[in-house]
Parts: structure tokens; C-alpha cells; sequence
């Protein structure tokens, strides 16, 4: 009956696990060599290249547990790479998404996703007349705020032959990608000299 027994808490065992593994913790999508994606810009004398990799069909949405798109987010995989010998400062790095009309879109903040979330009638494009917002509490779970904060673009500096990655997040409601760019600046060398902006084109 040994023997048994350890077979059933076996079974036993891997049965309780089976809920956490389908529950498993958001994973990051590994970066490859910015210039690697089809919507990039390459800076060959510097020695440095962005990707923007959006996440706008259902099958590399998946990766998510929340569905961003059923409330106007669209996720782009933000890529840098550096391949020179010196690092990369980013931490003055501006991002933004311009439309076919010309709108202006810069990444949405982590307040701006939970108050979207939480309400999908708010807005988080920039309001000429300063509304105050009401947040409301108790819609999103930890496991939902991790995902969000886990995923997101956070580099500060980007060390010699090293990529750094993660998402960004634009309120794009039902606005088209295919003439819209996206025109990075803020990108300093290693002596604060500011490199030229970069500018993809996402309707690669």
C-alpha cells in the first residue's frame, strides 16, 4: 500500500498545482537586436537602434491576462539597443506616437491603466481644462498591477552591447497604425551629447 499511496500524493499533488501554473506570473517577451524588428530606426554611426514592436493581433496579445485593447490601450514592445562600447543614458528618453491627423500620443502612465480599468469611461489623453479624477478602488487585482508595472519600459541607461525592452502603452482607442510613426529624443551618449531623434514608422 506504500507505494501507493505515494502515487495518489503524487496525483494529489500535481492536481493542486495545476490552477497555479495556469496562473502563472506575466513573462516578458525576450528582446532581440533592435534592428532584428520590421518597424525600427538604426543609428549606424552611434552604433544604436529602436524597435517598436506593437502587440495589436489577438494571438501576441495573449501574452497579457489583461485585455488592453477592450479599453483603448494598444501595447508596443519598445526595444534599444546599443552596440557601442560606451553606455547609453535614457533617462530623458521621450516617446511619441504621431497619427495620421497628427495627434500626439505619449505613453500612458500606470495611474492612467488602473483608472481606465476601473473606468472605462475615462480618459487619459492630456485635458486642455484640469479635471479632477475620482479612482476607484477595489477593481484590479495585485496580480493585474504586477502585470502592469512588470511589463512596462523602465531602463534608465543602457550599457554597451547590452538591449534593453519592455511595453508601452498608448490610449489609441480605434485610431489606424499604418501612417502613424513613433519619434523618439532624449537619447545621450556617454558624454551627454543628445543623438539625433529617431523616428520609426509603423506601418512596417
Amino acid at each position: 500500500m506504500q507505494p501507493l499511496t505515494r502515487v495518489l500524493l503524487v496525483c494529489c499533488a500535481l492536481a493542486t498545482s495545476a490552477p497555479a501554473l495556469s496562473a502563472k506570473d506575466f513573462n516578458k517577451p525576450a528582446a532581440h537586436p533592435a534592428k532584428s524588428y520590421p518597424a525600427h530606426d538604426e543609428h549606424a554611426d552611434e552604433k544604436v537602434a529602436i524597435a517598436a514592436d506593437p502587440y495589436d493581433t489577438p494571438d501576441k496579445a495573449k501574452i497579457f491576462s489583461i485585455n488592453f485593447r477592450d479599453h483603448g490601450f494598444l501595447p508596443i514592445f519598445f526595444v534599444v539597443t546599443n552596440d557601442s562600447d560606451q553606455p547609453l543614458s535614457i533617462a530623458r528618453m521621450e516617446v511619441k506616437l504621431i497619427t495620421a491627423n497628427r495627434s500626439k500620443l505619449t505613453p500612458a502612465s500606470s495611474e492612467d491603466i488602473y483608472r481606465r480599468l476601473t473606468n472605462p469611461q475615462a480618459a487619459t489623453r492630456p485635458n486642455p481644462i484640469p479635471i479632477p479624477h475620482k479612482t476607484v478602488k477595489g477593481a484590479i487585482t495585485q496580480k493585474e498591477r504586477d502585470e502592469i508595472e512588470s511589463s512596462q519600459f523602465a531602463a534608465k541607461a543602457v550599457e554597451p552591447h547590452t538591449t534593453q525592452s519592455g511595453f508601452l502603452f498608448f490610449d489609441v482607442g480605434d485610431i489606424s497604425l499604418a501612417s502613424a510613426h513613433i519619434d523618439i529624443t532624449g537619447v545621450n551618449d556617454a558624454k551627454g551629447t543628445e543623438l539625433m531623434y529617431f523616428e520609426i514608422q509603423m506601418g512596417k
